[in-house]
């Protein structure tokens, strides 16, 4: 096996365009493993951990190709990311004089003097200066970038609510500004529902939901994932909550996160409550009766703050989704379960989305099942080997474990496809429980990528497989066709994360019934 490097100096690229580079090349045969990234001190450190590094000079501005692989496969490698780098969009200009690049946010604004959000997505040691840049010109910020210290995102937020502007983030990769959608965003339809989330793939469920109940967006506000958090304060999330309550097309109002800190959700709490809109708050593992009061209504699941919030739209009565199965569903999964071994017994989720980890570790506590995960939650134990489950395991596939040097598995889903399969031959596993996150900057075709890989099992006395997918018709992937794809090959499909985990979760309790009969 070879390593391969080559920096270009100065060549500035955003993560996003570099991660789907990435994934092409790490799909080339013969690659190992491939990062397109800048050379920042934290991408450095990422390549040593991925075993990418090598005897070359990098700094911040420059652009990094690191290809392990095949020789030939690695200089295949090496053209197909130049030509994607050098690749640029058509020129719609007809006038035929050359334009001025704008290197600056100042410039960008002097040229667009009515532009109020600016995208950052550079190295998180730069990405709080730019965002205060952004702050100072007037413009709301989306900050894609993360490694931004506590520190930073406190003065970078304070000062946007000195402003009245808002900032989206860091490491908020999902939003929807006045219909369109920005970063790992879904095409979903207008409406009168406004959702803030702290969460990306939480952010996505919600808003998917909701357009496939028929209803639409008006505003989809991502916080970053630290925003709940003490020392921040819930500053963006009371800043979202603020304008959507003043929003003239936002009737409802959705809030969701994992749970914040106790002072935080208090103060957020009560300002929802001051709101003259109705508004669902999922606060992911917290009880109803802390979240519900007055004017606010309190969601067990992220899909459930979908339906309370067209509901509420709908001026209909509001009614808890189920939270035990329907006779054909458990016919369903019991008819699944005849195929299995004795041996098998254990759960294995392989998730994209962290929240969908996150959710799907509390509804299977719920059904009595601990499970071990990279990212337990309370009462959960730490996963110890990353790469080997051992009983009842839930992995986020999209943590910094497994994505240093890599792209995230919703652009590129190999290396989770890969532990998919792995669990499946597992002679333990009774179901693998998975999602399939399409939208924009996600794989083109993750159903069938998977059933790529899925070709080399055997389904005769395998695994029960479960998915949801996270998606629209309106999406570039079209959910309807990825989940016919899905289901031709046997995966049984649930509407939503929470309903997946729930015949995940079943299956195993019937399994363990049938095993306690034949005792």
């Amino acid at each position: 096996m070879s390593v391969v490097h080559r920096v270009f100096s100065n060549l500035y690229q955003d993560s996003v365009s570099l991660m789907q580079i990435s994934a092409s090349i790490n799909k080339l045969p013969g690659i190992e493993q491939a990062s397109v990234v800048m050379g920042s001190k934290t991408n450095l450190a990422q390549l040593a951990d991925a075993g990418l590094s090598g005897d070359f000079t990098a700094g911040p501005n420059d652009l990094i190709i690191a290809v392990k692989g095949e020789a030939e496969a690695c200089e295949q490698a090496m053209a197909l990311a130049k030509e994607k780098l050098n690749s640029k969009p058509a020129d719609s200009s007809e006038s035929g004089v050359a334009k001025v690049p704008l290197t600056s946010l100042a410039m960008a604004k002097d040229n667009v003097a009515e532009a109020n959000l600016a995208l950052i997505s550079v190295p998180g040691d730069y990405a709080a200066a730019e965002a205060l840049k952004a702050l100072q010109l007037g413009m709301n910020v989306m900050l894609f970038s993360d490694n931004v210290s506590l520190e930073q995102e406190k003065a970078v937020k304070t000062l946007a609510r000195e402003k009245d502007l808002i900032v989206m983030g860091p490491d908020c990769g999902t939003a929807i500004v006045n219909g369109i959608p920005l970063g790992f965003a879904n095409v979903v339809r207008r409406g009168a529902i406004g959702v803030v989330g702290a969460s990306g793939t939480g952010l996505q469920e919600v808003t998917c939901r909701v357009d496939q109940l028929g209803a639409g967006i008006s505003q989809a506000l991502g916080t970053g994932g630290h925003d709940l958090h003490e020392e921040i304060g819930g500053i963006s999330m009371l800043q979202g909550l603020q304008m959507l309550a003043s929003d003239e097309e936002t009737q409802v109002i959705v809030l969701i996160s994992k749970p914040p800190a106790q002072s935080v959700a208090e103060r957020i709490l009560e300002q929802a409550q001051q709101s003259a809109k109705p508004v669902v708050v999922n606060f992911l593992g917290a009880t109803q009766e802390s979240v519900a009061r007055t004017g606010v209504m309190a969601a067990r699941t992220l899909a459930e703050a979908a339906e309370m919030a067209v509901d509420l739209l709908n001026k209909i009565p509001v009614a808890h989704a189920a939270q035990s199965l329907c006779a054909d569903e458990r016919q369903m999964l019991e008819q699944e379960c005849r195929k299995l071994t004795g041996s098998r017994q254990a759960l294995r989720g392989v998730f994209a989305g962290g929240t969908f980890c996150y959710e799907g570790q509390l509804i299977c506590q719920q059904h009595g099942i601990n499970a071990s995960s990279n990212t337990p939650v309370k009462g959960n134990l730490p996963l110890e080997d990353l790469w080997h489950s051992h009983g009842h395991t839930l992995i986020d596939m999209g943590d910094d474990d497994f994505t240093r040097g890599r792209p995230h598995p919703m652009i590129d889903p190999t290396l989770r496809n890969q532990r998919i399969i792995h669990e499946i031959k597992d002679p333990a596993t009774a179901v693998v429980l998975f999602d399939l996150v399409l939208g924009y900057g996600a794989a083109a075709e993750p159903a069938s990528d998977l059933l790529a890989a899925l070709a080399e099992t055997s389904r005769d006395s395998g695994p029960v497989l479960v998915a949801h997918v996270c998606g629209t018709d309106a999406d570039p992937q079209h959910r309807t066709q990825q989940i016919k794809v899905l289901r031709d090959h046997g995966v049984l499909v649930a509407s939503c994360n929470a309903q997946a985990t729930q015949w995940a979760a079943t299956v195993v309790e019937i399994q363990a019934q049938i095993q306690g009969k034949q005792a």
